[in-house]
Order: C-alpha cells, then sequence, then structure tokens
C-alpha cells in the first residue's frame, strides 16, 4: 500500500506506475482516492472545529450557573448537544471515507523500481545470468514421473483417490531426498546468519490481507470454513505477520529468517493441473528466506538474497539462470523481482523454481509494522526468496543427476542426509 501523502503530492507518478503495469482500469482509483482523501481532511478540519467550539461553550456554561443565569446556561447546553451530534456524524463520515479510501489503496499497485523491465506479462520477461553449464546427456530422460515411478517413489493413483488431482504420495528414497534436501537448504541458511522458523501454518484474514493482494488471494489461498483463517501458501506469510502491529528498535534490524512450511495453493486457472505430474500441485513443502530491514538496505539484501538461491543450486550440480520479472508480471506489491530457473535437460530449457521479491514498506504499511526513528517512526522494507520448494527442485534435481542406468546421483552436501547414500536406484 502506497503512503497517501505520495498520491497527494504527485498523484501523476502513480498514474503512470498503474500504465507501466498495464493495470488500465485502475487509473480511476487515483481520482477517487484524491477526491475522498481531500473530502476526508475537510470533514476532519471541520471536526476539530466544532471541537473547539464545543469545549469553548462547554466552559462557558459553567460560567453562566455562577452568574445564576439558567436561561442561558440552558440555552448554551442546547448548542452544545447539537454540536456533539454533528461530531458524531462528521466522525461517521470521516471513517466511512476512510474506509473507502484505504480498500482503494489496497488495490492500487506498489511503486515499481526504475529497474525494472516493462513488459506485459511473464513472456517480457528478461534473462539476466546463468550460472552453470546447461547439460543434455546422450541417453533419454524420461518424464520425471517414469523416473520416480522406477524408483518406486512416488503413488500418484492413491493421492487421486484421497485428495483428487493435484496430489501426491512420496515414498522410499525418493520421499528421503524431498526431506535431505529441505533439511540440507535449512542448514545452508542457518550457516549463512539466519535464524530458523516452523511457522504457524493458519493465519488470520488481517494477515492476509497484509502480506498479498486481493487477486493473489483470490487465486492462492484456502480458506477454514467457519474460521477466520487461512492456509499459507508460503511461510513468507506467517513470518511478515509475526510483527503485525509492532514498533522496532533499530538496533533489531535487520531481522533475517528462514522458516520452513508447507503451503496450500489453490492454482485457480493453472494450466496442466489435471497432467499426471507434480510440477503444479496444491500442496507441497518449501523453505523460505525473510529479511525485514531499513528502507535503504534492501537493494543490497535483494542481491544477495537471490545470489544464496543460486549458490544453494549450483552447490547441488543444477544448473540455473536469474530473470528479471517484468513490469506486468509483478504482484501488485512488489517493487522488484527475480526469478531463479532451473535448467531441464529433458525439456532443454529452464523452469521456475524460486521468486526472489523486494516489496519494499508495502507489507510494512498494510500491517502496521514500524521502527522508532530518531524524529518519527518509519515502516521498513520486506523481502522474500525461496530457498527450495520441492517438488519442483526435485524434479530438477532428478533430471540434472539421472544416470544412464536409471540410477540417481546424489552430490556430496546431500549424502549426510541420506546416510550416507552416493546414489539411489
Amino acid at each position: 500500500m502506497l503512503d497517501i501523502r505520495l498520491i497527494r503530492t504527485d498523484p501523476d507518478l502513480v498514474r503512470e506506475n498503474i500504465r507501466k503495469k498495464f493495470q488500465f482500469d485502475k487509473l480511476v482509483l487515483v481520482d477517487e482516492v484524491v477526491a475522498l482523501d481531500k473530502r476526508a481532511r475537510e470533514v476532519k478540519a471541520e471536526a476539530d472545529d466544532l471541537r473547539g467550539r464545543r469545549n469553548a461553550a462547554s466552559r462557558e456554561i459553567g460560567g453562566l450557573l455562577l452568574k445564576g443565569l439558567k436561561d442561558e446556561a440552558e440555552a448554551k447546553k442546547l448548542e452544545v448537544s447539537d454540536i456533539g451530534a454533528r461530531i458524531d456524524a462528521l466522525k461517521a463520515e470521516e471513517d466511512e471515507l476512510g474506509r473507502k479510501v484505504r480498500d482503494r489503496m489496497l488495490v492500487i499497485p506498489n511503486i515499481i523500481d526504475p529497474s525494472v523491465p516493462i513488459g506485459k506479462n511473464d513472456g517480457e520477461n528478461v534473462e539476466v545470468e546463468r550460472f552453470g553449464e546447461p547439460f543434455v546427456p546422450d541417453f533419454e530422460i524420461p518424464y520425471h514421473v517414469d523416473i520416480m515411478e522406477k524408483l518406486n517413489g512416488v503413488d500418484l493413483d492413491s493421492a487421486r483417490a484421497t485428495s483428487g488431482n493435484g496430489f501426491y504420495y512420496l515414498k522410499g528414497d525418493v520421499a528421503r531426498l524431498h526431506s535431505a534436501i529441505l533439511s540440507y537448504a535449512r542448514d545452508f541458511m542457518i550457516d549463512r546468519g539466519f535464524t530458523y522458523y516452523i511457522p504457524p501454518f493458519m493465519i488470520r484474514g488481517e494477515v492476509v490481507t497484509g502480506v498479498m493482494s486481493f487477486a493473489e488471494m483470490d487465486n492462492m489461498m484456502y480458506k477454514i470454513e467457519g474460521e477466520d483463517l487461512y492456509l499459507i501458501g508460503t511461510s513468507e506469510h506467517s513470518m511478515i505477520g509475526k510483527f503485525i502491529g509492532s514498533l522496532m528498535e533499530r538496533s533489531a534490524l535487520p531481522q533475517t529468517l528462514t522458516s520452513y512450511s508447507p503451503c496450500f495453493r489453490k492454482e485457480v486457472g493453472a494450466h496442466g493441473i489435471e497432467e499426471r505430474g507434480v510440477y503444479r500441485v496444491h500442496q507441497f513443502e518449501k523453505q523460505e528466506m525473510v529479511v525485514i530491514c531499513e528502507p535503504e538496505d534492501s537493494p543490497a539484501w535483494f542481491e544477495r538474497m537471490w545470489k544464496y538461491t543460486v549458490e544453494f543450486f549450483r552447490s547441488i550440480d543444477i544448473p540455473v539462470r536469474t530473470l528479471e520479472c517484468c513490469s506486468g508480471d509483478l504482484a501488485d506489491l512488489k517493487v522488484k523481482s527475480v526469478d531463479v530457473e532451473a535448467w531441464s535437460p529433458r525439456q532443454k530449457k529452464y523452469s521456475e523454481a524460486g521468486s526472489c521479491s523486494n516489496l519494499g514498506d508495502a507489507q510494512a504499511r498494510r500491517l502496521g509494522i514500524r521502527v522508532r526513528g530518531e524524529k518519527d517512526n518509519y515502516h521498513p522494507h520486506t523481502l522474500n526468496n525461496t530457498v527450495v520448494a520441492p517438488p519442483r527442485m526435485l524434479i530438477a534435481f532428478l533430471e540434472n543427476n539421472l544416470e544412464a542406468d536409471g540410477s540417481v546421483r546424489i552430490p556430496g552436501p546431500l549424502r549426510m542426509y541420506m546416510g550416507g547414500k552416493e546414489r539411489i536406484r
């Protein structure tokens, strides 16, 4: 959510940012906010003036009574009562105007970073850099489910019977490999100074609207029927929500957190949910990193965070590339975002494995997270990034470490989590 002062002082900047995101239907919101905010300030000024008049009249009543002017005092009491009724009406109008302003402000997108490429959708994202040499072996790489089934590591049919499409059972060494990757990711981030968390897997509605846009919420979140609780789509939701309404000391920044959780997503409008496979599913597990920092430090943290993910993937022999998300592909709260894509030797292309985002002060502003300043309190910046998210990363791992005989090589960093195994068969 933007600072209302920005819309007051530079509405043209806000409109131009909306155009850059190709959300032309939202341009009218800027004019509506300007008009509503103007009226809200007028109402507040009138109410403040009336409060002053009421206080003065109340003081007069005492003086009139002391002088024995009872009729005049009663008239003044009626005047105070009328003023009070008007103040109550103005307060109700001010509250309603404030609600309308906030509702529109929650939909107006955040100001994107000047470095973000302008484009309508993810087809116009820009490749930045490649890490590791993409390799295609001289033998055919099967579909990832076929690899898993040959290793007796997946059961999709049973999951379809118990839960429907978009779910899966992992078992045996494949399930163990899945857990090994997450355990390695946990320790990888702890070794880089991040504090490990396992957060709540359900959050309240006010946290949901604080951490994401309404469009994301509708497309992603599962709501618990009859309760003000939602299943999280990523642990970032719980981790940022942890600080709701807090006033932090500057000495407490940066907060560097890494969290594990299952993730639940409706995947509304997703393509391929009916396909046989585990690339796009309703339930998966993820290791996340979250940073809350001083505003001026967020660009440096953004660079550091996506590089951690690249380092992680390269440590287990998976080539990756980074992709700069264009303006039209950025969610409304994001200032800047980079996707990390893993190489698929079967498809001979890269596929998304994680995303790093700088959200500026949008989440902090929505959730009321502040930092105590020397003169005024201010909102910190929040960032999040995927360390690793099986099963997508598991697919890339199996393809990139598959041997000609159908076995899967286990890189050195994972072996301690696999009981010392160097390969699975």
